[in-house]
């Protein structure tokens, strides 16, 4: 899907931007294949369980933390129990270069410390959610790898409208902070078969990087 202009930078509401095609084909490809490796056990991709009793649709794993409803811990601890793979450098600069190219070089030594990685299926959903299990507010960073999708992003009070809706594609970035680091946001919509030919995924993979603010 080639504009013939290309595709800008968009602010979507103050402290969060979308930043299209962040990462080129070859660095798509490359976090793929580290990213396929990260989910092999122990402590790797698995499905998730909320407290009651309900399956999420997307699989996940985490690097630095281990996310669980709704808490973090340094084990697998609805998983296999195996502590959890550190946080990578490379996802560290990641994390502070896309932080900084949206937001400012605030964030270039930013101690982003945690990895949730997501694999969506054509079936997959993400309801509407605050990432607030964190003791920091530094923002939010979201890389696509994949298929697109439509990713919706709310206010801070409710998880109703006002909402936008924005489409994510393979190598896109969308960081959130400061007055919106705290706003509603799910994942309505996978569009199948729209990734990248040359990257040999099917399905949506998507790596978000936080600070913890915990010891």
């Amino acid at each position: 899907m080639d504009e013939l202009f290309g595709r800008e930078r968009r602010t979507i509401a103050p402290g969060a931007v979308l930043v299209p095609d962040w990462l080129d084909l070859s660095a798509q490809q490359a976090l793929l294949a580290e990213c396929r490796e990260w989910a092999r056990p122990p402590a790797g991709l698995r499905e998730v369980t909320t407290p009651g009793g309900g399956r999420m649709s997307v699989r996940q794993f985490g690097l630095g933390w281990h996310w669980f409803p709704y808490g973090y811990a340094r084990t697998a601890v609805d998983g296999d129990g195996s502590p959890v793979k550190p946080m990578p450098p490379s996802l560290v600069s990641l994390a502070r270069r896309t932080a900084s190219a949206a937001l400012g070089g605030e964030y270039a030594d930013a101690p982003y410390d945690i990895a949730l990685i997501n694999f969506y299926d054509a079936d997959a959903r993400m309801g509407m959610h605050r990432d607030q299990d964190e003791k920091s507010l530094d923002p939010v960073v979201s890389v696509s790898l994949g298929d697109t999708c439509v990713f919706r992003f709310g206010n801070g009070q409710t998880r109703a409208k006002p909402y936008t809706d924005v489409e994510l594609r393979s190598g896109d970035a969308f960081v959130f902070g400061g007055e919106s680091r705290l706003n509603y946001h799910g994942l309505p919509r996978v569009y199948p078969g729209t990734a990248p030919a040359g990257l040999g995924l099917a399905g949506r993979v998507n790596v978000t990087l936080r600070v913890s603010g915990m010891a």
